[in-house]
């Protein structure tokens, strides 16, 4: 089982021609890694995943393997070309990573639920590493259904789910059907104290990327104050666009050299979130940190 705790759904650095900028990734995973995280997942929705190639994928995990410290990789995985997945599973196991994150297969939203199981179990037969499935329908515009959790959950290769829909009747509920000592990472901040509370194992959030610190010591101790002091910081930050706003925020606490993303995102003003971080949290770029 991946520890419990936070994994930022992290950005990938890009130089402005928008080629991945590998310096700054091995600062980001030090970034990571200094606030105490537990790992990280690469080309995931706020790693802009759908704007890089599966080789693109595999090189960037590449990267990471050779400058990620103490902190456990996953491979974020979002495609519908099944094949495609199945390469992505057997180079993530041969590059350094120790998961990956499965998005169900957009684009075939006429698909009917049994045809999504049967892909999804198609990927963990051949899959060499464990496979979180990663519910957002909101983003893949397709449902990986309860029944079809409970379905895959005994699968020697499921290693837990990622819920990004943000409904609180989805803790208990998952809760209940994914097995003791497999992850349960929730990706909505709002409601990661009711996760929590739920018996979640932690977080897979694109706000990991900006404010781990914060989010590490708020999973290590939960309380009410705690959590009261950083919801605004979380709603802000999710207000914004992501990966963009994360991107900003990095790029002038001088984390990463370059807020730009891939087209056809473009660059977005992060002052307002700047000027947030440092009146409720006291972060600037020579404070950075928790």
């Amino acid at each position: 089982m991946l520890p419990p705790g936070v994994y930022p759904a992290s950005i990938t650095p890009m130089h402005r021609d928008g080629s991945v900028d590998e310096v700054s990734l091995a600062k980001l995973l030090a970034w990571f890694e200094s606030a105490g995280c537990q790992g990280a997942v690469l080309a995931g929705t706020n790693g802009e995943g759908p704007s890089l190639s599966a080789v693109e994928k595999r090189d960037l995990l590449r990267s990471a393997s050779s400058a990620k410290g103490s902190l456990k990789l996953i491979l974020g995985i979002a495609t519908p070309s099944l094949n495609e997945a199945e390469w992505l599973c057997s180079q993530a196991a041969k590059n350094g990573a120790d998961a990956v994150l499965l998005m169900a297969p957009g684009y075939f939203r006429r698909a009917d639920q049994a045809g999504i199981e049967d892909w999804l179990k198609a990927v963990l037969d051949s899959s060499p590493l464990p496979v979180i499935l990663y519910q957002f329908p909101k983003m893949a515009g397709v449902e990986i259904a309860l029944d079809t959790v409970c379905q895959l959950a005994d699968h020697p290769n499921f290693g837990g789910l990622k819920d990004s829909s943000g409904s609180e009747e989805n803790l208990s509920a998952y809760r209940d059907v994914v097995p003791e000592g497999k992850a349960l990472f929730v990706g909505d901040e709002l409601i990661l104290d009711k996760a929590l509370e739920s018996g979640w194992t932690g977080t897979i959030c694109g706000c990991g990327n900006s404010i781990p610190h914060w989010l590490v010591d708020y999973t290590a101790s939960p309380n009410r104050t705690k959590f009261e002091l950083i919801r605004p910081v979380i709603k802000a930050l999710r207000s914004e666009p992501q990966p963009e706003g994360h991107k900003g925020v990095l790029a002038a606490l001088g984390v990463i050299e370059s807020s730009t993303p891939r087209l056809p995102l473009m660059a977005s003003d992060a002052d307002e979130l700047l000027a947030m971080l440092k009146d409720r949290l006291g972060m600037t770029r020579e404070n950075p940190g928790f």
